[in-house]
């Protein structure tokens, strides 16, 4: 299959930030697939066009290419909250892409970012778990993987909205679970996070903010704004005309919106069910497989987190 051909502005940008040398690419790709074709312990996707999306994310570092790739698909063998069990027509998932809990923004903003939205108090607390809404966001990342070059190249941004938490939210994020998807984040998707913005925060949870933020790469932490009420100061970074209209935005209503990204989330289910078996076969890794104890730590040793 072919290459997605890029606009001469992304080809540019890729260039100039990524280090992407067209004359070198194929060549890039071959390598990795080459590597590829002796990890028996690896069923990974081969296609060209998702090992370029790998090489991007990792600036063209092979070794860290490798390295990423193999993370990617053991997270998959060993975190089967989020990677298993993935069809967008279960009622688990149904609920909450019909709430619109997480979705990206149709628009990018003006440096080309994506925009991700999550509505964190959206959902009864009760009935939907914290690891599904997970599991759903990161179905719809690999779907930008597959088909998004520009956010590849670009980044990302994402939109933390707290309206609506309770304690019964905050209850759900517990160590543990957020220690392995901030790594499944930072550490198996080939993506560009520019910049994270927490609006309306309720000073009551400065704790679980404290916690999201001590798993953070210091990167990531600089880049990472709490706004409380205030939502002029995200219009300082993403323009009005890219959010919602509940946002003081121009992009649309979010039931719409919404509604656009499950229409999306659904049409990819077959690659979605076909993709859910690729992962890491842990019994076939050279030397010592790898375990969520020995990645992760004995999850008995997270104290839970309690709010008063």
């Amino acid at each position: 299959m072919a290459l997605r051909q890029l606009t001469p502005e992304l080809e540019e940008r890729a260039k100039q930030e990524l280090g992407e040398d067209p004359a070198r690419r194929q060549a890039d790709i071959d390598a990795i697939k080459t590597w590829l074709s002796k990890q028996a312990h690896l069923n990974a996707n081969t296609e060209d066009q998702w090992i370029l999306t790998f090489l991007r994310g990792c600036k063209f570092s092979l070794e860290r290419t490798k390295e990423k790739i193999d993370s990617y698909y053991t997270f998959r063998t060993l975190l089967p909250e989020f990677f298993t069990n993935r069809d967008p027509l279960q009622p688990e998932l149904q609920e909450i892409l019909k709430l619109g809990i997480c979705f990206p923004l149709p628009h990018p903003d003006p440096n080309g970012r994506k925009i991700f939205l999550l509505r964190v108090g959206q959902y009864d607390p009760s009935r939907i778990k914290l690891s599904d809404v997970m599991k759903l966001n990161y179905i719809n990342m690999d779907i930008t993987l597959k088909e998004d070059d520009r956010t590849i190249i670009c980044g990302d941004v994402l939109i933390m909205d707290m309206r609506g938490v309770t304690l019964s939210h905050a209850a759900q994020v517990q160590p543990a679970l957020l220690k392995k998807a901030s790594t499944v984040y930072q550490d198996a998707y080939p993506v560009r996070p520019q910049g994270m913005h927490y609006v309306y925060a309720p000073a009551t949870f400065e704790s679980m903010i404290s916690l999201i933020k001590s798993f953070m790469k210091d990167k990531l932490r600089k880049r990472m704004s709490v706004h409380g009420n205030n939502i002029e100061n995200l219009y300082k970074d993403i323009p009005q005309r890219c959010l919602p209209n509940e946002y003081g935005g121009e992009a649309g209503p979010i039931a719409e919106l919404a509604a656009a990204w499950k229409a999306k989330v659904e049409s990819n289910r077959d690659w979605l069910l076909a993709d859910e078996q690729r992962r890491s076969d842990e019994r076939k890794r050279p030397g010592r497989p790898k375990t969520t104890d020995n990645i992760f730590g004995v999850e008995g040793s997270f104290r839970k987190l309690d709010f008063d």
